[in-house]
Protein backbone atom coordinates (compact mmCIF):
# COMPACT_ATOMS: atom_id res chain seq x y z
CA UNK A 1 0.00 0.00 0.00
CA UNK A 2 3.18 2.41 0.98
CA UNK A 3 4.39 1.55 -2.59
CA UNK A 4 1.33 2.42 -4.11
CA UNK A 5 1.17 5.85 -2.85
CA UNK A 6 5.17 7.08 -3.24
CA UNK A 7 3.93 5.84 -6.91
CA UNK A 8 1.05 7.81 -7.14
CA UNK A 9 2.49 10.66 -5.66
CA UNK A 10 5.57 10.68 -8.20
CA UNK A 11 3.23 10.09 -10.90
CA UNK A 12 1.04 13.42 -9.62
CA UNK A 13 4.73 15.06 -9.35
CA UNK A 14 5.33 14.55 -13.21
CA UNK A 15 1.85 16.03 -13.59
CA UNK A 16 3.18 18.88 -11.79
CA UNK A 17 6.01 19.53 -13.55
CA UNK A 18 4.73 18.76 -17.09
CA UNK A 19 1.81 21.59 -16.15
CA UNK A 20 4.63 24.13 -15.09
CA UNK A 21 6.85 23.68 -18.05
CA UNK A 22 3.86 24.15 -20.56
CA UNK A 23 2.64 27.46 -19.03
CA UNK A 24 6.46 28.46 -19.35
CA UNK A 25 6.86 26.67 -23.20
CA UNK A 26 7.63 29.97 -24.41
CA UNK A 27 10.15 31.25 -22.40
CA UNK A 28 11.37 27.84 -21.91
CA UNK A 29 11.82 27.05 -25.70
CA UNK A 30 14.72 29.14 -26.11
CA UNK A 31 17.59 26.92 -24.43
CA UNK A 32 16.15 23.95 -26.73
CA UNK A 33 18.29 23.07 -29.39
CA UNK A 34 16.50 19.94 -31.82
CA UNK A 35 19.36 20.08 -34.24
CA UNK A 36 18.51 20.03 -37.90
CA UNK A 37 19.99 21.50 -40.88
CA UNK A 38 17.38 20.63 -43.13
CA UNK A 39 14.90 23.08 -44.66
CA UNK A 40 12.05 20.51 -45.05
CA UNK A 41 12.20 19.85 -41.59
CA UNK A 42 11.77 23.35 -40.27
CA UNK A 43 9.37 24.15 -42.69
CA UNK A 44 6.87 20.75 -41.36
CA UNK A 45 3.61 21.42 -40.67
CA UNK A 46 3.62 25.23 -41.29
CA UNK A 47 0.74 26.05 -43.58
CA UNK A 48 2.40 29.78 -44.54
CA UNK A 49 5.21 27.88 -46.76
CA UNK A 50 4.26 26.21 -49.98
CA UNK A 51 7.13 24.11 -50.88
CA UNK A 52 6.97 23.08 -55.08
CA UNK A 53 7.31 18.86 -54.88
CA UNK A 54 7.66 16.94 -58.05
CA UNK A 55 8.29 12.97 -58.14
CA UNK A 56 11.05 11.13 -60.22
CA UNK A 57 11.88 7.88 -59.97
CA UNK A 58 9.99 7.79 -57.26
CA UNK A 59 13.15 10.22 -55.68
CA UNK A 60 11.24 13.22 -53.83
CA UNK A 61 11.93 16.59 -54.98
CA UNK A 62 10.97 19.80 -52.77
CA UNK A 63 11.48 23.12 -53.88
CA UNK A 64 11.37 26.22 -51.82
CA UNK A 65 11.99 30.32 -52.00
CA UNK A 66 12.53 31.78 -48.17
CA UNK A 67 11.69 35.29 -48.80
CA UNK A 68 11.74 38.03 -45.77
CA UNK A 69 8.56 37.04 -44.21
CA UNK A 70 9.42 33.25 -44.56
CA UNK A 71 12.87 33.73 -42.89
CA UNK A 72 11.34 35.28 -39.41
CA UNK A 73 9.15 31.98 -39.35
CA UNK A 74 11.23 29.41 -39.43
CA UNK A 75 14.65 31.26 -38.98
CA UNK A 76 16.43 30.70 -42.06
CA UNK A 77 18.56 32.89 -44.51
CA UNK A 78 16.39 34.22 -47.52
CA UNK A 79 17.37 32.54 -50.89
CA UNK A 80 16.49 29.10 -53.01
CA UNK A 81 16.77 25.61 -51.14
CA UNK A 82 16.05 22.63 -53.00
CA UNK A 83 15.79 18.86 -50.87
CA UNK A 84 16.69 15.63 -52.87
CA UNK A 85 14.80 12.56 -50.94
CA UNK A 86 15.92 9.18 -51.90
CA UNK A 87 15.57 5.43 -50.38
CA UNK A 88 19.03 4.13 -51.05
CA UNK A 89 22.09 5.07 -52.72
CA UNK A 90 23.98 1.28 -51.65
CA UNK A 91 22.28 -0.01 -54.85
CA UNK A 92 24.18 0.76 -58.37
CA UNK A 93 21.17 1.54 -60.30
CA UNK A 94 19.74 3.90 -57.57
CA UNK A 95 23.19 5.78 -57.07
CA UNK A 96 22.66 6.72 -60.58
CA UNK A 97 19.28 7.95 -60.43
CA UNK A 98 19.95 10.31 -57.27
CA UNK A 99 23.44 11.28 -59.54
CA UNK A 100 21.29 12.27 -62.48
CA UNK A 101 19.09 14.26 -61.10
CA UNK A 102 21.02 15.36 -58.39
CA UNK A 103 23.49 16.87 -61.21
CA UNK A 104 19.99 18.54 -62.81
CA UNK A 105 18.85 20.33 -59.93
CA UNK A 106 22.36 21.72 -59.39
CA UNK A 107 22.75 23.13 -62.85
CA UNK A 108 19.42 24.81 -62.50
CA UNK A 109 20.87 26.56 -59.22
CA UNK A 110 23.81 27.69 -61.18
CA UNK A 111 21.79 29.20 -64.08
CA UNK A 112 19.55 30.72 -61.61
CA UNK A 113 22.55 32.64 -60.14
CA UNK A 114 23.76 33.59 -63.60
CA UNK A 115 26.74 30.61 -63.40
CA UNK A 116 28.12 29.87 -67.38
CA UNK A 117 30.52 27.67 -68.59
CA UNK A 118 32.85 30.03 -68.84
CA UNK A 119 32.86 31.01 -64.61
CA UNK A 120 35.85 29.62 -62.53
CA UNK A 121 34.11 27.28 -59.81
CA UNK A 122 35.94 26.67 -56.54
CA UNK A 123 35.02 23.84 -54.48
CA UNK A 124 35.47 23.14 -50.64
CA UNK A 125 35.54 19.91 -49.04
CA UNK A 126 34.25 20.79 -45.23
CA UNK A 127 34.62 18.28 -42.99
CA UNK A 128 37.03 16.26 -40.53
CA UNK A 129 38.25 13.45 -43.06
CA UNK A 130 39.26 10.88 -40.03
CA UNK A 131 35.88 11.15 -38.72
CA UNK A 132 33.96 9.07 -40.78
CA UNK A 133 30.34 10.82 -40.59
CA UNK A 134 32.22 14.04 -41.19
CA UNK A 135 34.11 13.18 -43.98
CA UNK A 136 31.98 13.70 -46.87
CA UNK A 137 32.94 17.10 -48.07
CA UNK A 138 36.60 15.89 -47.94
CA UNK A 139 35.45 12.38 -49.96
CA UNK A 140 33.48 14.47 -52.15
CA UNK A 141 36.96 16.80 -53.26
CA UNK A 142 38.55 13.35 -54.13
CA UNK A 143 35.80 12.69 -57.03
CA UNK A 144 36.47 15.98 -58.47
CA UNK A 145 37.69 16.86 -61.80
CA UNK A 146 40.29 19.86 -60.81
CA UNK A 147 41.16 21.77 -64.68
CA UNK A 148 42.80 25.28 -62.79
CA UNK A 149 45.86 24.12 -63.87
CA UNK A 150 45.29 23.25 -66.93
CA UNK A 151 43.97 26.71 -68.56
CA UNK A 152 46.95 28.29 -67.19
CA UNK A 153 48.36 26.93 -70.63
CA UNK A 154 45.57 26.97 -72.69
CA UNK A 155 41.41 26.78 -72.25
CA UNK A 156 40.32 23.53 -72.46
CA UNK A 157 37.39 22.88 -74.50
CA UNK A 158 33.82 20.82 -72.69
CA UNK A 159 35.39 21.54 -69.21
CA UNK A 160 34.69 24.74 -66.94
CA UNK A 161 37.78 25.85 -64.67
CA UNK A 162 37.49 24.22 -61.00
CA UNK A 163 39.98 24.03 -58.41
CA UNK A 164 39.62 21.99 -55.22
CA UNK A 165 40.66 21.83 -51.49
CA UNK A 166 39.95 20.37 -48.38
CA UNK A 167 40.75 22.91 -45.88
CA UNK A 168 40.67 20.77 -42.79
CA UNK A 169 38.78 21.37 -39.26
CA UNK A 170 39.77 24.61 -36.86
CA UNK A 171 40.98 21.67 -34.41
CA UNK A 172 43.10 20.18 -36.86
CA UNK A 173 44.64 23.51 -38.36
CA UNK A 174 44.02 26.08 -35.40
CA UNK A 175 42.41 28.64 -37.91
CA UNK A 176 39.00 29.13 -38.39
CA UNK A 177 38.25 27.58 -42.17
CA UNK A 178 36.04 30.74 -42.94
CA UNK A 179 39.55 32.87 -42.83
CA UNK A 180 41.05 29.99 -44.98
CA UNK A 181 38.22 29.99 -47.77
CA UNK A 182 38.38 34.12 -47.57
CA UNK A 183 42.27 33.92 -47.94
CA UNK A 184 41.55 31.63 -51.18
CA UNK A 185 39.53 33.57 -52.80
CA UNK A 186 41.04 36.82 -52.35
CA UNK A 187 43.70 35.20 -53.79
CA UNK A 188 42.58 33.24 -56.79
CA UNK A 189 39.00 35.59 -57.46
CA UNK A 190 37.13 32.59 -58.64
CA UNK A 191 33.73 33.37 -59.38
CA UNK A 192 31.60 31.09 -57.02
CA UNK A 193 32.11 28.94 -54.57
CA UNK A 194 30.78 25.25 -53.75
CA UNK A 195 30.67 24.00 -50.18
CA UNK A 196 30.02 20.24 -49.62
CA UNK A 197 29.40 19.40 -45.94
CA UNK A 198 27.64 16.82 -43.15
CA UNK A 199 24.42 18.59 -42.05
CA UNK A 200 22.20 16.89 -39.47
CA UNK A 201 18.85 16.53 -39.02
CA UNK A 202 16.18 15.75 -36.65
CA UNK A 203 13.79 12.97 -38.18
CA UNK A 204 15.90 9.25 -38.76
CA UNK A 205 14.02 8.62 -41.82
CA UNK A 206 16.74 11.48 -43.48
CA UNK A 207 20.09 10.07 -42.59
CA UNK A 208 21.63 9.72 -45.60
CA UNK A 209 18.85 9.50 -47.57
CA UNK A 210 18.68 13.66 -48.54
CA UNK A 211 20.36 16.04 -50.39
CA UNK A 212 19.81 19.40 -49.43
CA UNK A 213 21.48 22.42 -51.72
CA UNK A 214 21.27 25.98 -51.43
CA UNK A 215 22.14 29.35 -52.19
CA UNK A 216 22.40 30.85 -49.35
CA UNK A 217 25.96 29.62 -48.15
CA UNK A 218 26.72 27.92 -44.54
CA UNK A 219 27.82 27.59 -40.86
CA UNK A 220 29.97 24.74 -40.56
CA UNK A 221 29.48 22.63 -37.70
CA UNK A 222 26.52 24.35 -36.50
CA UNK A 223 24.43 21.08 -36.66
CA UNK A 224 26.39 19.52 -34.23
CA UNK A 225 26.40 22.55 -31.92
CA UNK A 226 29.79 23.92 -33.09
CA UNK A 227 28.90 26.73 -35.15
CA UNK A 228 31.95 28.15 -36.96
CA UNK A 229 31.90 31.70 -39.31
CA UNK A 230 29.33 31.63 -41.90
CA UNK A 231 30.53 31.04 -45.57
CA UNK A 232 28.53 32.92 -47.71
CA UNK A 233 27.80 35.71 -50.53
CA UNK A 234 27.52 38.10 -47.39
CA UNK A 235 31.27 37.40 -46.54
CA UNK A 236 32.92 36.09 -49.56
CA UNK A 237 31.27 38.81 -51.95
CA UNK A 238 30.39 35.82 -54.60
CA UNK A 239 27.44 33.52 -55.17
CA UNK A 240 28.18 30.10 -52.30
CA UNK A 241 26.19 27.18 -53.07
CA UNK A 242 25.93 25.04 -50.18
CA UNK A 243 25.68 20.93 -50.85
CA UNK A 244 24.99 18.86 -47.30
CA UNK A 245 23.91 15.18 -46.40
CA UNK A 246 22.05 14.60 -43.19
CA UNK A 247 25.05 11.88 -41.39
CA UNK A 248 24.22 12.63 -37.82
CA UNK A 249 21.07 12.75 -35.40
CA UNK A 250 20.99 13.49 -31.50
CA UNK A 251 19.93 10.85 -29.40
CA UNK A 252 17.01 12.33 -28.51
CA UNK A 253 15.74 12.54 -32.12
CA UNK A 254 16.02 8.67 -32.06
CA UNK A 255 14.34 8.20 -28.78
CA UNK A 256 11.38 10.57 -29.47
CA UNK A 257 11.15 9.38 -33.14
CA UNK A 258 10.90 5.32 -31.55
CA UNK A 259 8.16 6.25 -29.45
CA UNK A 260 6.25 7.62 -32.11
CA UNK A 261 7.29 4.02 -34.55
CA UNK A 262 5.69 2.09 -30.92
CA UNK A 263 2.53 4.88 -31.37
CA UNK A 264 2.02 2.97 -35.38
CA UNK A 265 3.03 0.06 -34.34
CA UNK A 266 0.38 -0.17 -31.58
CA UNK A 267 -2.17 1.62 -33.82
CA UNK A 268 -1.83 -0.85 -36.89
CA UNK A 269 -1.52 -3.93 -35.16
CA UNK A 270 -4.91 -3.06 -32.82
CA UNK A 271 -6.45 -3.21 -36.40
CA UNK A 272 -4.31 -5.54 -37.86
CA UNK A 273 -4.82 -8.68 -35.84
CA UNK A 274 -8.30 -8.31 -36.25
CA UNK A 275 -8.05 -9.24 -39.50
CA UNK A 276 -7.33 -13.28 -40.19
CA UNK A 277 -4.87 -12.75 -42.64
CA UNK A 278 -2.26 -12.01 -39.77
CA UNK A 279 -2.26 -15.21 -38.47
CA UNK A 280 -0.10 -16.07 -42.19
CA UNK A 281 2.34 -13.34 -41.56
CA UNK A 282 4.65 -14.14 -39.05
CA UNK A 283 6.92 -11.41 -38.81
CA UNK A 284 4.05 -8.87 -39.53
CA UNK A 285 3.83 -6.43 -41.72
CA UNK A 286 5.74 -2.84 -42.19
CA UNK A 287 3.69 -0.76 -40.54
CA UNK A 288 5.34 2.51 -41.63
CA UNK A 289 4.07 2.08 -45.57
CA UNK A 290 0.63 1.80 -44.08
CA UNK A 291 -1.67 4.80 -43.77
CA UNK A 292 -2.20 4.45 -40.22
CA UNK A 293 -4.72 6.51 -37.86
CA UNK A 294 -2.98 7.34 -34.65
CA UNK A 295 -5.55 8.26 -31.54
CA UNK A 296 -4.48 9.90 -28.91
CA UNK A 297 -6.26 7.44 -26.96
CA UNK A 298 -3.87 4.99 -28.52
CA UNK A 299 -0.69 7.42 -26.78
CA UNK A 300 -2.17 7.82 -23.45
CA UNK A 301 -3.43 4.22 -23.45
CA UNK A 302 1.02 3.40 -23.97
CA UNK A 303 2.64 6.45 -22.03
CA UNK A 304 0.07 7.50 -19.93
CA UNK A 305 0.69 11.73 -19.33
CA UNK A 306 3.88 11.20 -21.68
CA UNK A 307 1.85 10.14 -24.06
CA UNK A 308 -0.60 13.63 -24.47
CA UNK A 309 2.59 16.01 -25.07
CA UNK A 310 3.45 16.67 -29.13
CA UNK A 311 6.06 15.77 -30.78
CA UNK A 312 8.39 19.00 -30.03
CA UNK A 313 7.35 19.29 -26.47
CA UNK A 314 8.77 15.10 -26.45
CA UNK A 315 11.81 15.98 -28.03
CA UNK A 316 12.08 18.87 -25.82
CA UNK A 317 11.66 16.85 -22.59
CA UNK A 318 13.88 14.07 -23.63
CA UNK A 319 17.01 16.51 -24.25
CA UNK A 320 16.32 18.28 -21.16
CA UNK A 321 16.56 14.85 -19.13
CA UNK A 322 19.65 13.08 -21.23
CA UNK A 323 21.59 17.12 -21.89
CA UNK A 324 22.78 17.43 -17.90
CA UNK A 325 24.05 14.40 -17.86
CA UNK A 326 26.15 13.94 -21.11
CA UNK A 327 24.02 11.40 -22.86
CA UNK A 328 22.30 13.50 -25.30
CA UNK A 329 24.66 11.87 -27.95
CA UNK A 330 25.31 12.44 -32.03
CA UNK A 331 24.55 9.17 -33.86
CA UNK A 332 25.45 7.85 -37.06
CA UNK A 333 24.32 4.37 -38.58
CA UNK A 334 26.83 1.63 -38.04
CA UNK A 335 27.22 0.98 -41.70
CA UNK A 336 28.39 4.73 -42.32
CA UNK A 337 31.61 3.85 -44.22
CA UNK A 338 30.35 1.94 -46.63
CA UNK A 339 27.13 4.17 -47.10
CA UNK A 340 29.51 7.55 -47.27
CA UNK A 341 31.67 6.38 -49.84
CA UNK A 342 28.11 5.95 -52.44
CA UNK A 343 27.31 9.50 -51.23
CA UNK A 344 30.58 11.08 -51.75
CA UNK A 345 30.22 9.17 -55.49
CA UNK A 346 26.51 10.74 -55.85
CA UNK A 347 27.95 14.42 -54.91
CA UNK A 348 31.40 14.47 -56.54
CA UNK A 349 31.09 13.00 -59.82
CA UNK A 350 27.20 14.88 -59.66
CA UNK A 351 28.91 18.11 -59.33
CA UNK A 352 31.20 16.63 -62.10
CA UNK A 353 28.41 16.74 -64.44
CA UNK A 354 26.90 20.07 -63.79
CA UNK A 355 29.64 21.72 -63.96
CA UNK A 356 31.78 19.98 -67.40
CA UNK A 357 30.37 19.20 -71.01
CA UNK A 358 32.71 16.64 -71.84
CA UNK A 359 31.71 14.16 -68.43
CA UNK A 360 27.79 13.74 -69.54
Amino acid sequence: MIKKQINLINYLKMIKILEVNSMNREKDLKKYNIRTDLLVESIKDNNNIKPVINIEDKIKITTVKVDEKTEKLINKKQGNYITIEFEDVTDFTNKEKVKEIFSKELKKMLANLKITKNSYCLIIGLGNDKSTPDSLGPLSINNIIVTSHLFELQNVEGFMKVSAINPGVMGQTGIETSDIILSLVEKLKPDFLIAIDSLASSSIERVNKTIQMTDTGIHPGSGVGNSRKEISYEKLNIPVVAIGVPTVVDANVIVSDTINYMYKHYAFNKEFLKNPISKLVPNGVNYLKKDVNIKESDKKDLFGIIGTLSDNEFKELIYEVLTPIGYNMMVTPKEIDFVIEKLSDVIGNGINKALHDEVN
